[in-house]
């Protein structure tokens, strides 16, 4: 059975979404997705596309979503369309209340710029499929600081240092990588991603690409299922 994923990219050209979306097509087309690209918000408007929809993939940095694309975009992932991305495409992408409630999570800033740090696999959840035999790993990237929503079911994370005199004296613990439901639909979020190296890490690309498989609509295939909780993806 075909399924169908929906890449929806743009935005803030510093995330190269059509780069970063395209590491991960061919894997969505290994797995039996048949996969449409749109460049315009207005897809989410077209609720018989987004019916037939299993899997939306958002990179989109910097925009701004109407009244009736916030809706339709909602809808559809409440009815059990899945929807997935990664770092500034997805959390640093909408000012919009009612999309960040879906997302579970706003981005807010990332001290420091560019950073060394570690991202640890929550050993509770290392069972779950998009970390399963996956070990925690170093990198010189963003690291982000956002607010987060405790509906989320988090797989990984990392710490932020203290800013000697400045505006945090205590580590900041802060999630990576989190799964939620919203109504039927499955939400998948990495922070990682600003540009194409962080994709290409190999545990990176790894759990991304395992992620938006898991996302897919519940019951059509991909890597679902494994330790769901009540509340938790």
């Amino acid at each position: 059975m075909t399924r169908h994923a929906l890449v929806v990219r743009g935005g803030w050209e510093g995330h190269v979404p059509a780069e970063a979306t395209g590491l991960f097509i061919p894997g969505l087309a290994d797995a039996g997705f048949d996969v449409t690209v749109a460049d315009d918000l207005d897809v989410y408007t077209d609720a018989d596309l987004l019916a037939a929809t299993d899997l939306v993939v958002q990179c989109w940095t910097d925009g701004a979503l109407t009244g009736r694309q916030s809706a339709g975009l909602l809808s559809a992932v409440e009815a059990g369309t899945g929807f997935a991305g990664w770092h500034g495409g997805v959390v640093a992408a909408f000012d919009d209340r009612a999309y960040h409630r879906m997302v579970g999570g706003l981005f807010l800033c990332h001290p420091g710029d560019s950073v060394e740090y570690d991202v640890v696999i929550d050993p509770a959840r290392a069972g779950h499929p998009i970390v399963a035999g996956l070990e925690g790993f170093t990198l010189h990237t963003e690291q982000y600081w956002m607010l987060t929503d405790s509906l989320n079911d988090v797989l990984a994370t990392t710490t932020l240092a203290p800013t000697g005199g400045g505006p945090h004296a205590l580590p900041v613990p802060m999630p990576v990588v989190w799964t939620r439901r919203w109504g039927a639909g499955r939400v998948f979020f990495s922070a990682i991603g600003h540009d194409l190296a962080d994709l290409t890490h190999p545990t990176v690309y790894a759990l991304t690409l395992r992620g938006l498989l898991w996302a897919g609509r519940a019951g059509s295939g991909g890597a679902g299922g494994g330790g769901q909780r009540p509340g938790r993806a």
